[in-house]
């Protein structure tokens, strides 16, 4: 009898060492951890580039170096505007054409430099009470208005001449409003900061 339950609990335990030796037996990614399954090759080999690029794996990383990207650009753009570097000069003012337009208005003098100026004391001279001083704000102002026009009207022209002649085959689309924009800004306060003097010719 007692062989008999000696054989019986033999012949039961040795499937299962045989299965517990065949699953050692079998070989285990060294990358996979303990107790998960083992990652497709597709998702192995995206975490490897991840981690030799450096890129960030996580949201708020990648945020936050999105945020540092941005400000150092807009430190170059400032920089560039204060220098005339054309590399960090925003897209509006880029290339040889604005570059030029930018030279021509600031060899210049222009009345519409002085128009915020001019604006603020013909409104403090409005507002005074006497009859005969709001009559000459009111002539002054028309006289300043009618002189910025005059003004814009031939340096248009004048631009445009140069324009065709120095970049035939250059696209100018909207060159000639950028130029006077910026004569209503002062010299001073104009960016891209003037790169040339009054009366030096570009």
């Amino acid at each position: 009898m007692g062989f008999v339950f000696r054989s019986r609990a033999k012949t039961e335990k040795a499937p299962t060492d045989k299965v517990t030796a065949d699953l050692s037996q079998q070989p285990r990614d060294p990358q996979a951890p303990k107790g998960r399954p083992t990652p497709k090759r597709s998702e192995a080999q995206s975490q490897r580039r991840r981690a030799a690029s450096g890129a960030p794996t996580d949201r708020k990383a990648a945020m936050k170096r999105q945020r540092e990207a941005r400000r150092a650009d807009l430190a170059r753009q400032r920089e560039a505007l204060a220098s005339g570097d054309e590399r960090y000069l925003p897209v509006r003012d880029k290339g040889p054409v604005r570059r030029f337009v930018r030279d021509y208005v600031d060899s210049r003098f222009h009345i519409a430099e002085w128009f915020l100026p001019l604006a603020v004391i013909i409104l403090i001279l409005s507002v005074i009470q006497v009859q005969n001083i709001q009559s000459i704000s009111l002539l002054l102002w028309l006289g300043v208005i009618i002189l910025i026009v005059i003004d814009s009207i031939g340096l248009s022209l004048r631009l445009k001449k140069q324009l065709r002649e120095r970049f035939p085959d250059t696209p100018k689309r909207g060159a000639v409003a950028y130029g006077l924009m910026r004569t209503l800004q002062m010299r001073r306060l104009r960016l891209p900061k003037p790169q040339v003097k009054r009366g030096e010719r570009p």
